[in-house]
């Protein structure tokens, strides 16, 4: 991205009230609301069938809600922004003849850019990712993560305000997602407003300054992810040489024990309180550290045991979930 970008008067890129959504009887999405503040990488999480997609396409305007209102970037037709709108779908498709060149450039043509110019600046990616030897070789030669790159060029092709992806490292190596999160960051830092959709924790926690946790089509959560992680309390990992004494009393009745260290919150008292009675007890403290909730903690909390469930079982291999 580069050079400056109109701003949205309210500061939000997208935003939606109550969407509704049904398929022959059966509720996909149930009253959803989202705000995605202009600038931000923005990820919608949730496992598989939670209604992320339906969610997505109808914040585009690819299908419409049965009830409920949406605007992108100021528009109440979000197909009237479809110009300023990189999407990578689900579903991905090229055609394995065409060059990868002409692929990028006819996908950016699609959103209005001119074929020469979408052709220079397809040449300029792809020889500054890498991939200067593939311009004009047909798609069909490249391997599945560059072929998912090449996709993701056309999808940004033509610079976009606000740039969606569904499941976007759904299938990619650790190389690979590695890659696309830096672009995705690239792509953030230049001015773009990211909406992302994934099954997989670790890539939001890493990327995202803003959430919306989805489960069996409702919004559970929506907001920024340390507030998410601040709803549970630090969690304290100590080990010790003696295994009784009368500093046991300072520890939570809740505390359990896992690998030989106690676990359990940090005290509503704060460490030092804790910290005087194990050492005034003799405690003998190997080990005493204070951990911070992560992002899977907070969705259990939120979302439930059976949707963190449903998320692990869908994560790839390899994957954080």
């Amino acid at each position: 991205m580069k050079g400056e970008l109109p701003k949205v008067a309210n500061g939000l890129a997208i935003e939606a009230r109550g969407l509704f959504k049904a398929f022959d009887g059966k509720t996909a999405v149930d009253g959803i609301d989202i705000h995605v503040p202009e600038g931000t990488i923005y990820g919608v999480l949730g496992p598989n069938g939670a209604g992320k997609t339906t969610t997505l396409r109808m914040l585009l305007g690819i299908i419409d809600p049965d009830r409920g209102e949406r605007r992108l970037l100021g528009r109440e037709a979000p197909l009237e922004a479809a110009a300023e709108v990189g999407y990578l779908p689900e579903e991905r498709g090229l055609y394995p003849a065409m060059k990868t060149k002409e692929a990028i450039a006819f996908m950016g043509a699609l959103r209005g850019l001119p074929l020469a110019l979408g052709r220079a600046r397809a040449e300029g990616m792809l020889r500054d990712n890498g991939l200067g030897d593939y311009v004009d070789k047909p798609i069909k030669s490249l391997s599945k993560g560059m072929a998912q790159t090449v996709q993701l060029f056309g999808t940004i092709v033509h610079r976009p305000r606000l740039i969606v992806l569904d499941e976007p490292f759904s299938g990619l190596d650790a190389i690979n997602q590695g890659r696309l999160e830096a672009m995705i960051r690239e792509e953030a830092a230049g001015g773009a407003t990211i909406l992302f959709s994934t099954h997989v924790i670790a890539h939001a926690e890493r990327l995202c300054e803003r959430v919306a946790i989805i489960a069996a089509g409702r919004v559970r959560f929506e907001g920024r992810v340390d507030e998410a992680r601040g709803r549970l309390r630090p969690r304290v990992r100590l080990r010790t040489r003696s295994t009784d004494g009368a500093w046991r009393s300072a520890l939570p009745p809740r505390a359990d024990q896992e690998n030989g260290a106690w676990l359990f919150e940090l005290p509503e008292t704060g460490v030092e309180p804790l910290l005087r009675a194990l050492i005034d007890g003799g405690a003998g403290i190997e080990e005493l550290s204070i951990e911070r909730p992560g992002l899977h903690d907070a969705f259990v909390a939120i979302a439930g045991e059976a949707a963190a469930r449903e998320m692990g079982a869908d994560a790839p291999a390899g994957d954080e979930a």
